[in-house]
């Protein structure tokens, strides 16, 4: 096997190459037919753009694909990101609200710059609910033993009625300008919430590969029978795995509330879950299980809202958004199929045999 045969298979097996290249040839398109998709300007200090709102817009689902990798690694899935969004959402909005939960005044109403409650108790309250939401999760998995689809089913069904509850089944508005520099802000002409994403990432990361726990994660995903036989306590890893998971839907909702500027239960995050597992597994995760990567997942959450934001700089209808997006991500997995990456291992055999 010649050099460039042996690059070849390199490449394919690596879990970077794949969503890279789905990148990539959205980025080609919008280069040939976006006219100034690529155009960054400074607008009110901070930079402007197409790209720049990929990467602002695109942090919600990049904090949830780091959380549904660890899941998804260890053979599992969550269906309640969505609804976990909304509860984190509507948990913070209605301490915000200077009115009480049961007695919510309009928006008309409201005093600039005004909050009920401090604003770091707002965050801490909307991330301790959305991690016990997770550790739930964990726990119809890991000890009631449900199936994962069927144990988070439950909450992603019940999760929206919670939000209603919370916010009394109002859409709430806040004008609280702290809370809006989470999702709105810029830190040195950056979206605020790209560097909430870099800190979960390298957090995650850390835990992730610098510890015994990434392979503890994916020794479960392959086999959770074996690993428990290994001395591995293969419930604690689904455990922490699934609170991680809703602890990053809470930072999404706090992104997404403060992004919109409130809290709708209904349509907060909806279909989150199935972006989120698409970009999983457009990073190369197997929904059986096992090896994972956390940089391939937000390059595929990257990729998909991409094709997002150049299905709008095109102008097509809102309508006819989801079906376009669904061949774009068709074409992406037949790339991924085993067939695919045989015909392509057989074409450049057959070069590297020629020359």
């Amino acid at each position: 096997m010649n050099d460039s045969t042996f690059s070849w298979h390199r490449l394919r097996d690596s879990q970077l190459f794949w969503p890279l290249l789905a990148l990539a040839l959205i980025m080609l398109f919008n280069l040939i037919f976006t006219p100034n998709f690529y155009n960054i300007e400074i607008k009110d200090g901070h930079l402007s753009g197409f790209l720049i709102d990929i990467l602002n817009r695109g942090s919600i689902l990049m904090l949830v694909a780091i959380g549904m990798t660890m899941v998804i690694a260890t053979g599992g899935v969550d269906l309640s990101v969505g609804a976990v969004v909304a509860i984190s959402a509507a948990t913070a909005t209605v301490l915000i609200n200077p009115a009480l939960a049961n007695q919510l005044i309009s928006s008309e109403e409201l005093i600039q710059d005004v909050t009920r409650t401090p604003l770091w108790l707002c965050v801490l309250a909307a991330l301790t609910v959305s991690t016990i939401c997770g550790i739930w999760n964990g726990l119809l998995v890991s000890r009631a033993r449900i199936q994962p689809m069927v144990a988070t089913l439950v909450l992603m069904v019940a999760g929206r009625g919670i939000a209603q509850l919370i916010t009394n089944g109002q859409i709430i508005t806040v004008y609280y300008s702290p809370y809006f520099f989470i999702g709105n802000g810029y830190l040195l002409g950056l979206p605020f919430s790209l560097y909430i994403v870099a800190i979960v990432f390298l957090i995650v990361w850390l835990f992730a590969r610098r510890t015994a726990f990434g392979l503890f994660v994916e020794s479960v995903g392959i086999n959770a029978r074996s690993s428990f036989f290994s001395g591995i306590n293969e419930q604690n890893i689904k455990l922490i795995v699934y609170t991680l998971c809703g602890f990053c839907a809470g930072v999404a909702g706090l992104i997404y509330s403060s992004n919109v500027k409130s809290a709708d239960a209904n349509n907060a995050g909806l279909d989150l879950e199935l972006d989120a597992i698409l970009a999983v597994v457009i990073g190369g995760t197997l929904m059986s299980g096992g090896r994972f990567s956390l940089l391939a997942s937000v390059i595929g959450a990257l990729f998909i809202q991409s094709v997002t934001t150049t299905m709008y700089a095109v102008g097509v209808p809102a309508m006819a958004a989801m079906a376009i997006k669904g061949v774009v991500v068709l074409i992406v997995v037949l790339l991924y199929s085993d067939q695919t990456k045989n015909v392509l291992t057989h074409m450049i055999e057959r070069v590297g045999v020629g020359s």
